[in-house]
């Protein structure tokens, strides 16, 4: 892809090479980062990791970490591997372009290698709404590559006992979100439901488990995106600022 067909944007402490037209990262993202709130991480899986941005916040975020972006569209893996390059982390963050599907077959050494799995998944079922034309927005919405079930098979494998998953998914799905975990032995143990504003319903939820974890739930106060006057709240803000 050309440089006339990206665009070059900067985030909180990161620069991002994008598709001009294609996939390019919402607010999601960075919630899902915001969310991840661990004192220590070692190594961290990113499935379905785009054009890099989570893993790239995280490894800013736990500068001791190791990264793995997998995804398998390879456009956005190249993309992936330039916008590691232009924020001077290819010490720590390394791409891999593989159906997730089928990691544990072909890349077994890596089973139970991770302390943290984060992923922004798609969350439409196929015959759920119209598909983008567009590929890239296709399979980031649609279960096309992946489906709830293979994302939480993959999860599994990877993480290490007591390893945390943190994903970012739709509200209307949290109950075969909450099967799919159990199904491996992984315990929901945080959520913090996401509204655009205090007279909205939640438009996604916040998850974190653990892998062979015991049964207790926290639910953090709401997270709103703007405020009453239709700004962003103080806390969004946050989120945006270093």
């Amino acid at each position: 892809m050309g440089e006339g067909e990206l665009t070059l944007d900067s985030i909180r402490d990161i620069s991002l090479y994008q598709p001009r037209d294609g996939y390019r990262f919402s607010v999601d993202s960075l919630l899902i980062f915001n969310f991840v709130n661990l004192q220590r991480v070692e190594r961290i899986a990113d499935l379905g990791a785009g054009s890099g941005i989570i893993g790239i916040l995280l490894a800013k975020k736990y500068r001791g970490a190791s990264v793995t972006l997998f995804e398998i569209q390879p456009l956005l893996a190249d993309i992936a591997r330039r916008n590691i390059d232009i924020n001077s982390l290819a010490n720590r963050i390394t791409v891999i372009n593989k159906d997730l599907r089928e990691v544990s077959l072909i890349l077994p050494s890596l089973g139970s290698s991770f302390d943290v799995v984060v992923s922004n998944p798609p969350f439409r079922k196929i015959k759920s709404g119209r598909i983008n034309p567009v590929e890239e927005k296709a399979m980031a919405r649609h279960e096309i590559a992946i489906d709830l079930p293979g994302l939480i098979d993959t999860s599994n494998f990877l993480l290490c006992p007591r390893g945390r998953i943190f994903l970012i998914y739709h509200p209307s799905r949290l109950s075969e979100l909450t099967l799919e975990l159990r199904r491996k032995g992984i315990e929901i143990k945080r959520l913090q439901f996401v509204h655009s504003s205090i007279y909205t319903e939640a438009k996604m939820v916040l998850m974190e488990g653990v892998k062979g974890g015991r049964a207790g739930l926290k639910i953090e106060r709401p997270f709103f995106i703007y405020n009453e006057k239709g700004e962003y709240s103080e806390e969004m803000r946050h989120v945006l600022s270093t």
